[in-house]
Formats: C-alpha cells, structure tokens, sequence
C-alpha cells in the first residue's frame, strides 16, 4: 500500500463519488495497491469522529468504483490496517470482485483515430504524439472513461473540427466533478445537468470560433499595435464574436425543457477565434453582457476613478449588434455566464504534471497575470510559477468568473461555484466583484524536456 496525492487521485477516481457522501465524512488519506489496480480512500465520520477505509477498484469500463469498506476504528491507522483482510480479499478474484452490473457498452476510447490522420485536428495530433503534453493526455484518459458521450458524436469532433469547443466541454465536466456535482448525462441538451447537496444547475457549453473568409479560411485577427487598436478590440470587435455564439445558444430556448425548468441555467464560453486570443479578450466579454465599458481617471490625490459609460450596440466593419446580452429578451432565463481565459489544454497539462502523470522529463514554468487587490491598480499583477515543483497547486475552478444576470429569473446562488470569481452589475453600472485571494486572470505556460 502507497500514499497518492489527493490531486492523483482525484484524476483517477473523483468521479465516483456520492456529493452527499462529503456531508458526513471527510476524506483524509488517499493510497494505492499494485500499480493503482486498487485505491483505499481514508475517511473519518463527521459526526463520531471515527475512521474507516473505503477500497475502489475498475468496473468492466475501467472505472473506478467502491467495492469495499471496513467497519469504523478510532484511529486511522486501525482502519487502515483493517483494510489490509479486504484488500486480500479482493485481490483473489479482481476481475468478478469490479463487475458493478449497471456498465452498458465499452469505454469511450477517445483516441484510436475515427478518420484518417489528414483529417485529425493538429492540436489532437499534438496531445496525442507529443511527449510534452503527455501529462494531458494521461489525465483525459481516466476522465473520458466516465464521460458519456451522449449525442454520439463527442469522438469525431474530438478528433478534427470541434477539438478546441470539446476539450472547453471537457473542462466543464472536470470542474463541476470538482465542485461535487452528480451528472446526468442521459440526455444530450444541455451539456450538463448538475446535482448537488446545495442545489441543482444547468450547464450549456459553447465556444467563440474563427471567422472564416471567403475560402473558408480563418480570417487573420485585427492588429493591436496602438492603445485605441486595442480599445476597439475589447470594445467592438469581441462583443460582437461573443454576441454569435450566446445569441444562438439563446434561440435554442433550453430553458423549455423539463430537465431544466425551475433550475439555474447557465452559459459556459469560451474564445478560441485566434490562437492564444483568451489571452487578450477577457475584457470584452463584461462589456458585452452587461453593456458598459469603463473610463478611467485619475483624480489630484493618485486615487483610481471608473467611471461606468453605458453602450447601445457594437460596430466593426460592417456589423453591428445591440449590447448587453442580459437585457435581451429570453436572456432572463440565463442565470449567468461563465468563462475562464485559463481552461485550454495547458490546464490540463498542468494539473497532469501535479498528479504524476506523463513523462517524467516535462517541466513547466506558468507566467502571466493576476488580479491586484490594490484599489488604486490600474493594471493586474505579474506572476511566474514553477508548475514543476512540489508547491504548485491548481484547481479546475482557479480562474474562472461568473458573470451574474441582474435580471435573472432563476439567480445563480455563488455557493454554487465556490472558488470562482463572481461579478454583478450594480445601478448606476458599476460592477462588484468578489475574487478569490488568488485569481490569474491570463497566463502562458513554457514546457520544456530536460
């Protein structure tokens, strides 16, 4: 038996459990048997403050499921040493032991290529042949064995046109796990259908994509050379890609559905219309839901003034289209819109080399920018982290804002989403934020093999 980090097995494993299960016992020690054949999950019983030990091993879709639990000790080390007689037990018939009875089909195998490799997605290429992304591709593969791929066509997609909006979706499973959400995945619409001990939500994923010209080809972004390159960018060019993918996702009236009606319904997005352009368009989405943007001043003392600046619509070229997605109608049946310029495959990578997986010559330097509590900052905070080292911690949910619907029907409960960023707008326009201590707001991270 060996001591695993909670993040490893988390990876492997979180997604069996029970959200109600964490109400009355805590998990305090995690371990593995025979290269992970089996892991022992420590728990001490709230309410008696006494300890027992729960063994998993992989049903018939190599999942991990609970087989086994000791009776309660007052120590952890009883129950550990209790753990000793099942696991022996277990041990001699493996195989008959996982079998739940409830697995219907084989696991999804996300990789084996579906169409021929002139066809597959050059990132798909890269996850799945490059040593440096071996962390990723090692922590999606015990993920996608609970990942039910409800409208049949998550593979495919996956593997060519819709990989960057498939591994946004895949980052909105792994963080509603992460949050101790249940999910229903018998239907296909929404995405998610989320239970948990506070409450039930709904989740819709889409992505802001390439605009494409006249060939089919993606168009080449507009230049930021200048101060007011980049305030038309945030202020016109972005709310008006953010405005395709919300607004179409609005017109598909989810909130209709009897899986959804009476819940919180929220949209998830996400921009991958350029490469890299998360980094840079984290602005113009608030400026877009809400319908502000913001001038800035500073007054005889140094002090910071906003100063809230109302916006009717959004032109370039030669589009135009109204602001403030939450004032549309129908918009009242989004709770919220959620986003994170952080959760791109590199995220997944991180947290891969945190839980021990790929190969073991990957290292990581993470740089970039967070959120500066200084009221007088005009400009976020750098940072540079070593992803490699023992110290680093990362959360799914680290990075993430919720941008709240003042006019919500169903208004999202910010319990829901603990650990994320959450954003209001208040009269007069101006926008109250409550942040975690540490929130990167963009980054870049450096992999090299040594």
């Amino acid at each position: 038996m060996q001591e695993i980090t909670r993040v490893r097995f988390e990876a492997l494993a979180a997604y069996c459990r029970k959200p109600e299960a964490l109400v009355f016992a805590e998990e305090v020690g995690w371990f593995q048997v025979s290269d992970e054949k089996l892991l022992i999950v420590l728990i001490r019983d709230r309410p008696d403050n006494d300890f027992s030990a729960i063994v998993l091993a992989k049903d018939l879709k190599e999942r991990y499921r609970w087989v086994s639990m000791t009776d309660f000790y007052e120590s952890p080390e009883e129950a550990l040493s209790a753990s000793k007689e099942n696991i022996r037990e277990i041990s001699r018939n493996l195989d008959a032991v996982g079998e739940q009875g409830d697995e219907v089909g084989k696991s999804v195998d996300f990789f084996s290529p579906v169409v021929l490799r002139g066809k597959l997605n050059k990132d798909f290429i890269c996850l799945t042949t490059l040593e440096e992304y071996s962390p990723a591709l090692e922590l999606i593969k015990p993920m996608m064995r609970w990942y039910e791929d409800a409208d049949g066509n998550f593979v495919e997609q996956f593997q060519t046109t819709g990989f960057d909006a498939r591994i946004w979706e895949l980052y909105v499973f792994a963080v509603l796990i992460e949050l101790g959400y249940v999910l229903d995945r018998t239907v296909a619409i929404p995405d998610f259908v989320a239970r948990g001990v506070l409450g039930d939500l709904c989740v819709e994923a889409t992505t802001v994509n390439p605009t494409l010209d006249k060939r089919g080809r993606p168009a080449i972004p507009p230049p930021l050379e200048t101060w007011e390159d980049n305030t038309a960018y945030q202020c016109e060019y972005m709310p008006i890609k953010f405005a395709g993918p919300l607004t179409a996702k609005l017109a598909k009236k989810y909130w209709e559905r009897s899986n959804v009606k009476g819940l919180p319904l929220i949209f998830a997005i996400q921009d991958f219309h350029a490469p890299m352009s998360m980094t840079m368009t984290r602005a113009g989405l608030p400026i877009y839901l809400y319908g502000y943007a913001y001038d800035w001043n500073r007054d005889w003392d140094g002090t910071l003034v906003l100063s809230p600046r109302k916006v009717v619509s959004h032109k370039w070229g030669g589009k135009e289209v109204p602001s403030g997605f939450f004032g549309i109608p129908g918009a009242e049946n989004v709770s919220a819109v959620i986003s994170n310029t952080s959760a791109t495959i590199s995220k997944f990578n991180r947290i891969g080399l945190m839980a021990g997986f790929g190969s073991k010559r990957v290292h990581m330097i993470r740089r970039g920018f967070a959120a500066d509590f200084d009221p007088n900052a005009f400009a976020p905070r750098p940072f540079v982290k070593d992803v490699s080292q023992s110290e680093y911690s990362e959360s799914w949910v680290e990075g993430m804002d919720v941008y709240h619907n003042p006019f919500a029907k169903y208004p999202l409960d910010p319990s829901f989403i603990p650990g994320a960023a959450h954003h209001r707008l208040l009269d007069g326009g101006k926008i109250e934020s409550f942040v975690p201590s540490w929130q990167p707001l963009t980054s870049f991270t450096h992999i090299t093999l040594t």
